[in-house]
């Protein structure tokens, strides 16, 4: 069964698959959403689940460094339950503290420039989010 791994943010959702064995993460794409309508995105996620025949999903669940819940983390929950109810496929959430800056000093460290960086980043914390996830398995 392969899984889908998101890095939701407030105007973009960064996407990543497992492979079918559930060993590694690859990065799909980002894609454009608006947080205050939450079926922005449902067709293009749609494609990719159909595509892929995805049978779980991975959110990220940005927690503060204490390890309480804010404002995103919320956003978080309620996105992973809208996902449950129409894709109706189980979803996880994972706890996410870091994976974007540690995506970014992974671009930083590939010497990619500023624009390049601020297209794959959302992704990249998808693959980091959804193979912290597998390895974890």
């Amino acid at each position: 069964m392969k899984i889908i791994g998101l890095d939701v943010g407030s105007k973009t959702i960064g996407v990543a698959v497992s492979d079918a064995l559930g060993w590694t993460a690859q990065g799909i794409k980002t894609i454009r959403w608006d947080e205050n309508d939450l079926s922005s995105a449902d067709e293009e996620l749609a494609k990719i689940i159909n595509e892929h025949e995805i049978g779980k999903a991975i959110i990220g669940l940005p927690k503060n460094m204490n390890g309480t819940i804010g404002e995103r983390g919320e956003a978080s929950q309620r996105y992973a339950k809208h996902v449950e109810k129409v894709f109706s496929i189980p979803v996880d959430l994972w706890d996410e503290r870091l994976t974007t800056m540690a995506a970014e000093r992974v671009l930083l460290e590939a010497d990619m420039s500023r624009s390049k960086r601020k297209k794959v980043i959302d992704k990249m914390a998808a693959v980091m989010i959804l193979q912290g996830y597998l390895d974890q398995k």
